[in-house]
């Protein structure tokens, strides 16, 4: 009976009614729709971050991470024997590579560049680099003086495929090595910075131009999944047991982006609560616009018999129907919007100069998640009910008596 007389006294008033729930579409509609945009710049940002060269893990000397040079590396013989990854997780992939600075110059241009030797059967399971190449080929095991370059660098070299570029670097004797490389492949990045930066060439290459045998600069670990790193890299370090490497997540090698991805959930829950300060005062005024409206109906009531529990469950069951209906079509209206935006995604190549200073990509994919969804609905449908208990508290403490005073 509550019920049916809940959904029968709303419609007593629809225009009133209307604008309430379509107050709530708008607010559950916008909280969807800003969830899904930051979730995706968080997955884009992350995935960014950890495909760059980074991984899940990484094993370096000490001294590499504060001065990346050729004096601080690793000695390549625990690494390939395979006996320090039995722990990791299954699906895991690394790769050991050469990174350090270099110059790359030919007859148009010449500027600082970071030269990646890579491992041409590993690299592309770990990095970016495996789905890079669009122009030209990708590195192999054959290769000895080739070069994979990004599109933005071979534009600013005036260079194409076929082209060689001079790579000079310190070497592990402290001289200046220097080495011409062909240019096989062209790679594309989401962001240019990634593509003006990088120069790929065979591990055994760098190796042999740099004097360093077969030492590397890093090992770099990606984990079939985002969790346990820290477990994992605690792992390493106790089957490692030397005090002269490092394990490090990408939560240490990228603090920026880990603290970024912090704040930004911070955000969602800052937009639940502006969402629902501007929702709870139209549910609070027009629950109090019935009452107040409707003051000798529930005199009559009480005088019926009805008790104030009564009168104070009808009341929050009206304020109950108001809040189902707008979240309703609030969430089919907030998930087509996703769907809708996630076919193209938000171009902002308008605004690399601005987003790629923060690793943010071009393209923008929105990722909706079931538990935004359910968090988003379960706090307003919550917090609606709660501040609907201060109209139907007054509801209840109608009495007859009170109520023949109105006419």
């Amino acid at each position: 009976m509550h019920s049916e007389l809940a959904w029968r006294n709303i419609w007593r008033n629809p225009r009133r009614t209307l604008v309430i729930t379509t107050a709530v579409v708008i607010g559950i509609w916008s909280i969807i729709l800003l969830s899904a945009l930051t979730r995706g710049m968080q997955r884009e940002m992350l995935a960014n971050g950890i495909k760059t060269l980074t991984g899940h893990i990484q094993i370096q000397n000490p001294g590499y991470i504060d001065d990346p040079v050729v004096d601080y590396v690793l000695d390549a013989q625990p690494f390939k024997a395979e006996t320090l990854f039995t722990d990791l997780p299954a699906g895991s992939h690394w790769t050991g590579r050469i990174r350090v600075g270099a110059v790359a110059a030919n007859a148009r241009h010449s500027g600082g560049v970071t030269l990646v030797g890579m491992d041409p059967m590993r690299e592309p399971s770990v990095s970016f680099i495996g789905g890079a190449v669009t122009e030209g080929r990708p590195l192999t095991a054959s290769d000895r003086n080739k070069v994979v370059v990004g599109r933005a660098l071979l534009t600013t070299y005036e260079a194409r495929i076929g082209h060689k570029l001079i790579l000079m670097s310190q070497d592990a004797t402290g001289e200046i090595a220097s080495k011409a490389f062909r240019i096989v492949g062209i790679f594309d990045a989401d962001m240019e910075a990634t593509e003006k930066t990088y120069l790929f060439v065979p591990l055994e290459a760098a190796q042999q131009m740099l004097g360093l045998g077969d030492k590397l600069s890093e090992v770099s670990i990606l984990l079939p999944a985002m969790e346990g790193e820290r477990a994992t890299a605690d792992i390493l370090t106790a089957a490692l047991g030397d005090e002269t490497l490092t394990v490090t997540t990408w939560q240490e090698r990228l603090p920026m982006l880990a603290a970024y991805l912090k704040l930004s959930d911070s955000f969602i829950y800052i937009w639940y609560g502006v969402v629902f300060i501007a929702m709870g005062f139209g549910i609070v005024n027009t629950t109090l616009m019935a009452v107040f409206e409707r003051i000798r109906e529930f005199g009559l009531v009480r005088a019926l018999g009805m008790s104030p529990s009564g009168i104070v469950r009808g009341v929050i069951l009206e304020s109950l129907f108001l809040l189902l209906m707008g979240l309703a079509a609030g969430n089919l209206l907030g998930i087509a919007t996703v769907s809708l935006i996630a076919i193209h995604g938000i171009d902002l190549s308008a605004l690399a100069a601005g987003t790629e200073m923060w690793g943010m990509p071009r393209i923008i994919i929105p990722l909706l998640t079931p538990t935004d969804i359910l968090t988003a609905n379960g706090v307003i449908v919550t917090l609606g009910l709660a501040v609907s208990l201060y109209p139907a508290t007054k509801a209840a403490r109608i009495t007859p008596v009170e109520a023949l005073r109105y006419t």
